[in-house]
């Protein structure tokens, strides 16, 4: 008698993603579960609003992945920090508009499910929903071989948040006077790997395991920290200081991610000495040969979110974020733009 081809010979082990499940709810458990009224499993999370303290709530909704920076966790085989990434992209972007993240969803395709690793990556996504103060309500896990090697796997998240109409921040109220503070980032956070692995890997033949004297560490460990998470140091600003912009510096950089926020009446101006640059971007435009119009466009160059703000409140807003353990810079000011000049100018 011939033997029966199982779903699990063709490489889809339903009984290790069913026991995988069980994982993931007993992590879930760990973040934040106001509103949450379902377990992971089920077919769709359900989450109960409180709306008594909102006159006209808007969802705010965010999607996106790790990028390219997935493949410095395969080359460490470390996987520990690249859900809190994962998490970061999507939370700082809705954060950005005044919304409270309220629950995420992750979305893990594999070529073949091996335990530790995704365990691993769940329970990091779980530590980026408890710094962001949101649920991890579900999400799905797919195995697909053929479609991924083995060792490898993509990320994608989603999150949902919720704002007061009234309390929305969409830059149309920022006007010429106005100032841009920085907040540092955590170093190169979650863009830009493509040429990184390029410049490191391709043309300078390094090693993740490699000391490199400039940073004081190996670079692996610098090219893994994860993405700053600005969710409660946004929201204890929002709550009783005027900011009217804010803008998460991420592909693109300073100079497309402020545009996204700057009304088309003004301009801004950078001054480019004004905060203090990481190492890494040092080291990679050092050795990459990359000029300083490509870091703009490319890195954050040290800083991952910027506010706008009036003048007169700029000095309260830069001891609040000190007083929050940020370090926050005075980077530029907004002016009128006249008919033929571009948005953004750089001081040096």
């Amino acid at each position: 008698m011939s033997k029966f081809l199982t779903y699990a010979e063709a490489g889809v082990d339903i009984d290790k993603a069913k026991d995988f499940v069980g994982i993931i709810k007993g992590i879930a458990r760990q973040t934040p579960r106001t509103g949450v009224m379902s377990e992971i499993g089920g077919f769709g999370g359900l989450y109960s609003l409180n709306l008594s303290n909102m006159e006209r709530p808007v969802l705010v909704s965010s999607t996106d992945g790790v990028g390219t920076k997935l493949k410095i966790a395969f080359m460490m085989d470390k996987h520990d920090t690249v859900g809190i990434d994962l998490v970061a992209m999507c939370v700082n972007d809705i954060i950005v508009q005044g919304a409270k993240p309220l629950f995420f969803l992750d979305y893990l395709a594999v070529g073949e499910l091996e335990m530790r690793v995704a365990t691993q990556l769940i329970q990091s996504i779980a530590a980026g929903c408890q710094i962001a103060q949101c649920a991890l309500i579900g999400g799905e896990t797919a195995e697909m071989p053929g479609i991924y090697s083995k060792g490898e796997y993509d990320l994608a998240g989603f999150t949902v948040g919720i704002v007061d109409n009234s309390k929305i921040i969409d830059g149309s109220d920022i006007r010429p006077g106005h100032k841009l503070i920085g907040i540092a980032s955590s170093g190169l956070h979650s863009n830009g790997f493509s040429l990184v692995r390029k410049i490191c890997f391709d043309i300078n033949k390094l090693k993740v395991d490699e000391y490199i004297p400039d940073l004081g560490k190996t670079l692996g460990e610098e090219l893994i920290t994860p993405t700053r998470i600005y969710v409660s140091t946004i929201m204890n600003l929002i709550k009783d200081l005027p900011i009217h912009g804010i803008a998460h510096i991420t592909g693109g950089g300073l100079v497309e991610n402020l545009l996204r926020i700057i009304p088309n009446a003004c301009k801004i101006i950078i001054h480019q000495k004004s905060w203090d640059i990481p190492i890494i971007f040092h080291y990679l435009q050092k050795i990459g040969n990359v000029s300083a119009t490509e870091m703009r466009r490319t890195f954050n160059n040290g800083i991952g979110m910027v506010l706008v703000t009036t003048e007169s409140a700029t000095q309260d807003i830069i001891a609040r974020l000190k007083a929050l353990d940020e370090k926050a810079f005075i980077i530029g000011e907004v002016t009128s733009r006249k008919s033929l000049d571009g948005q953004i100018e750089w001081i040096a």
